[in-house]
């Protein structure tokens, strides 16, 4: 794990490479880079969906927060045939009353077995 911090602008980056950082907070707002089911052996929406949004399980409890917590939500979906699917893992995975703001785009993704990708900003839990 690469955790990298500007003293100038309180900006913390996790998971630092030369061309992103999977987690970048500012402030109380958690950015987290877009989650895939990352291999090519989930083959369908709702097995690639699940993985998608248990990555964003880890990611935001890695940094102090979670899926209450979450702001706004960008789905890249492969194929508006998908919505569906897609849509009942992710109205299961969202906690009653906490659903963000959300759009959700049909767009070529990285990998051509990639049927799903997530992008989310959340807030920093709340220190009691």
């Amino acid at each position: 794990m690469t955790n990298t911090k500007d003293a100038m602008t309180n900006i913390d980056r996790h998971h630092t490479t030369p061309r992103m950082s999977k987690i970048v907070s500012f402030g109380d707002l958690i950015f987290l880079c877009g989650q895939t089911s990352g291999g090519t052996d989930l083959d369908t929406i709702e097995l690639q969906t699940k993985e998608a949004l248990r990555r964003v399980d880890t990611l935001l409890a890695e940094v102090g927060s979670d899926k209450t917590r979450i702001l706004s939500a960008l789905i890249h979906v492969k194929s508006m045939d998908d919505f569906q699917g897609m849509n009942a893992v992710w109205d299961a995975w969202v906690p009653e009353g906490c659903a963000p703001a959300r759009s959700t785009v049909q767009s070529t993704l990285a990998s051509p077995q990639l049927l799903v990708e997530v992008t989310i900003v959340a807030a920093k839990a709340v220190a009691i």
